[in-house]
């Protein structure tokens, strides 16, 4: 579906579109000048149906593509937010390792370090969740 969705955005759906109305319009008219009943008179009700309905098509293709990608971008902000959290935890718990090994260094001055303390310590999923939850809601 995405490929016949792309294959509409292209310039070139434009430029064939365009020629086959022309060739469907100009072979009407020329049938009717050459004395031979067209298939399609002006104002080429045909054509007019065909194109209707064309256009309700790309209508439907383009939400349901839209649809898709916005799915696609809800479930990517989760996975990157996931990993966000993953990560926090990770790099708190490298800070707490090292801490720890400062700490029972016997080389090292002993020393209560704060930041690092406070560092060691992960992000609470649940507040950052209530945190998300609770912001406005941008309309860019």
């Amino acid at each position: 579906m995405d490929s016949l969705t792309a294959l509409i955005g292209l310039p070139g759906f434009v430029a064939a579109l365009t020629a086959a109305i022309l060739a469907w319009t100009g072979a009407n008219i020329l049938a009717g000048w050459a004395g031979f009943r067209p298939p399609d008179p002006p104002p080429f009700p045909w054509l007019q149906d065909a194109l209707s309905m064309g256009a309700l098509y790309v209508a439907a293709l383009i939400l349901t593509t839209q649809r898709r990608e916005d799915k696609l971008a809800g479930q990517r902000e989760q996975l990157i937010l996931e990993l966000a959290i993953l990560n926090d935890e990770k790099t708190s718990k490298i800070i707490g390792l090292l801490e720890e090994a400062r700490r029972d260094n016997p080389i090292l001055a002993d020393r209560i370090d704060n930041e690092a303390h406070a560092m060691s310590k992960p992000a609470d999923p649940h507040s950052v969740l209530h945190a998300i939850n609770d912001a406005p809601v941008r309309r860019d």
